[in-house]
């Protein structure tokens, strides 16, 4: 990795002060963006999700399933955690925390948007930022874009069901063409555009010009997220800075959420004698969110200034610097496995 990835978690962090500050000091700008919306999705932030999310699309190898049937026990147990556990877990969570535990500290309405807001990240396992997570872990590649292709899949079709029950669980008004919509255009187009350049780049079979394509697009890749970070940030600077009692008060629940359910991944995985470079990209998988989609989704639904969103910011917010611990204490344990 370069010198600019590794150091990914202090530019993310420099990103969000950089987005505090800006949208305190410019706040007509980011007014104007937060109007660019076209049927509830914002444009500049669909802009800056997709650029991120299509090269990283892009190297899901939808062949590699066939290889499934070889080792399947580390895709069972991704999948049972991403789609088992984990999304209920969260309505769980948001629920006790915001319903009971935090009910003195905020009002009925704004601790629903707070739960949906939860229920949406915990809906939405990690797609592209895993890759990096896999790497940093010596995961297998081969297997990680495996596990990633099926969540992929599944997601396309379980996550508008899901969140739209456990969303009408927790009482709130759930519009299926919104949701439909966002599911469309941050998961099946990226998707299918990614599939789409494999395919056209690779059908020499050489892999040559598909990694020299990979190789331009990183930076870029990684600017979107950066710049998707500045932009979210920035439309709920007043929130963070006049309220940041609420930004604990979230980030709580969000850091029992993600490390309980990385050992619970985690201690499976050991039971289970899966080898580490499958072991760790499965928990990571399941550990961290699609946060670009559950923002995305959050934004439509409840709008730019919503306690949803602002739950889902502060995910991107929790995301980066816990991944990155959890991806220590994968490389510290790593002979608790049989390679």
């Amino acid at each position: 990795m370069s010198l600019f990835e590794r150091y990914l978690t202090v530019w993310v962090g420099l990103c969000i002060i950089a987005g505090v500050i800006l949208g305190n000091t410019f706040p007509a700008l980011f007014q104007f963006f937060a109007a660019m919306e076209v049927a509830h999705v914002n444009i500049p932030v669909a802009l800056f999700i997709w650029v991120m999310i299509y090269p990283m699309m892009t190297q899901v190898d939808f062949s590699s399933i066939k290889d499934i049937g070889k080792k399947p026990k580390g895709l069972v147990l991704t999948l049972v955690v991403n789609w088992l556990i984990k999304p209920f877990t969260m309505a769980a969570l948001g629920w006790l925390f915001f319903r009971v535990l935090f009910a003195d500290f905020v009002d009925p309405q704004t601790a629903t948007e707070y739960i949906a807001g939860m229920i949406l990240l915990g809906v939405a396992p990690c797609t592209a930022m895993v890759f990096v997570w896999s790497q940093l872990t010596k995961g297998d590649p081969n297997y990680t874009l495996v596990q990633v292709s099926v969540n992929d899949i599944i997601m396309i079709f379980a996550f508008a069901p899901i969140a739209a029950f456990l969303l009408g669980v927790s009482d709130v008004t759930v519009p299926w063409d919104t949701l439909l919509l966002s599911v469309v255009l941050y998961v099946l187009v990226p998707l299918i555009a990614g599939v789409i350049t494999r395919h056209t780049l690779n059908r020499a079979d050489d892999h040559h010009r598909l990694t020299n394509f990979l190789n331009t697009m990183k930076p870029i890749s990684i600017i979107g997220l950066l710049a998707t970070v500045v932009l979210l940030f920035g439309f709920q600077a007043e929130t963070i800075l006049s309220k940041p009692l609420v930004i604990v008060l979230i980030a709580i629940p969000l850091l029992i959420q993600t490390y309980g359910i990385f050992a619970i991944a985690y201690g499976a995985a050991k039971a289970l004698k899966l080898p580490h470079n499958i072991a760790a990209p499965a928990c990571m998988i399941g550990t961290s969110n699609f946060f670009e989609l559950a923002v995305a989704v959050a934004i439509s639904l409840f709008g730019l200034h919503s306690g949803a969103a602002l739950a889902t910011v502060v995910g991107v917010l929790v995301e980066v610097p816990v991944m990155l611990s959890l991806v220590a204490f994968a490389n510290r344990t790593r002979h608790w496995f049989v390679e």
